[in-house]
């Protein structure tokens, strides 16, 4: 008989609980990632429900989207991946993983959990680096996901073409033997300083697992990254219907901060994301969202309505209640 899961209390207060699953050591040593879910309000669990992946130099903080998939009828559940804020260890570099892939165990975990605890349908939710490893593992393991909704998903490098097709091939190279040499992360402040209440956002988390500057990477990270957006522009031949989110703009004017931030995309190139869509799979739906930020629900609230509005009617659709 399967153990029953014992959660533990969650720093997004009595709503949220977290459960720690471990998984296989690694070049670093331990490995941890991290199920959170919100309560459940009744006896038994909603026979839907919802998986979120972060994205880069994030974890899971967002109660509005919770609240969000759970008014819908969804039991809501966000994986802070291995290396990620709940699931960072002292051994550990953020975010330092070799191949996309490694990720995998973390999602074939959660959905074990959440398949137990009762749901039948659920939803693969990623936003930006979240949103590809959720593409691959889709494309990887038909079946698993009965949906897929994406939220301005990474699917190319938001920089030049000669540094795109000249640099990366070969520092992506260089991370095969040497995945550990140090690479420039340079992203602009502007993002990260347009969401924090400290700074001139709105939302409140932690710096630590999110920090205004986003964190180091390595050779080896971008050659997994570099691998992953060759699979997709392959084409990846997800069975399940697709929702890709994104952006009607994205940021020109990175340096000084500017109100820029509030309307656009000021971490990837939204024509990318549009373009590439379509390599997805064969029942993709692109939705552009006017007033975006990055992370389309953290944008400004009459923007993220239209999200929510646009996310729930495409579900209605694409997973209509027998």
């Amino acid at each position: 008989m399967t153990p029953v899961p014992t959660y533990a209390p969650d720093i997004l207060g009595p709503d949220f609980e977290q459960l720690r699953l471990e998984q296989p050591a690694d070049y670093e040593g331990p490995v941890v990632c991290t199920l959170v879910r919100r309560r459940p309000a009744g006896a038994s669990a909603p026979r839907r429900a919802v998986l979120y992946v972060h994205g880069f130099t994030d974890y899971f903080f967002q109660r509005e989207l919770a609240e969000q998939w759970t008014a819908h009828g969804y039991g809501f559940y966000a994986l802070d991946l291995r290396k990620y804020g709940r699931s960072l260890l002292p051994q550990q570099r953020p975010n330092n993983v070799r191949d996309l892939s490694e990720y995998f165990a973390d999602l074939d975990a959660a959905l074990t959990v959440i398949r137990a605890e009762g749901a039948e349908t659920v939803v693969l939710n990623g936003h930006s680096t979240g949103g590809l490893i959720s593409a691959l593992h889709a494309a990887a393991h038909p079946g698993d996901w009965a949906a897929l909704v994406l939220n301005s998903p990474f699917l190319e490098l938001n920089q030049p073409r000669w540094l795109r097709q000249g640099v990366v091939p070969l520092v992506a190279r260089l991370g095969r033997v040497l995945p550990d040499l140090p690479m420039p992360a340079n992203l602009p402040f502007g993002y990260g300083e347009s969401l924090h209440r400290q700074y001139h956002g709105e939302w409140d988390y932690r710096l630590d697992w999110k920090p205004r500057r986003v964190f180091a990477v390595n050779a080896g990270w971008l050659r997994a990254i570099r691998c992953g957006h060759q699979q997709v522009a392959r084409g990846l031949h997800i069975q399940a219907p697709v929702l890709v989110l994104h952006s009607a703009r994205t940021v020109q004017h990175y340096h000084p901060f500017n109100d820029e931030y509030f309307q656009a995309d000021g971490v990837l190139n939204v024509a990318h994301i549009h373009q590439l869509a379509p390599q997805l799979g064969a029942h993709v739906t692109t939705e552009v969202i006017e007033g975006g930020m990055h992370d389309l629900v953290l944008s400004r609230p009459a923007v993220r309505a239209e999200v929510y509005r646009r996310m729930f009617a495409w579900l209605k659709t694409a997973l209509p209640v027998a």
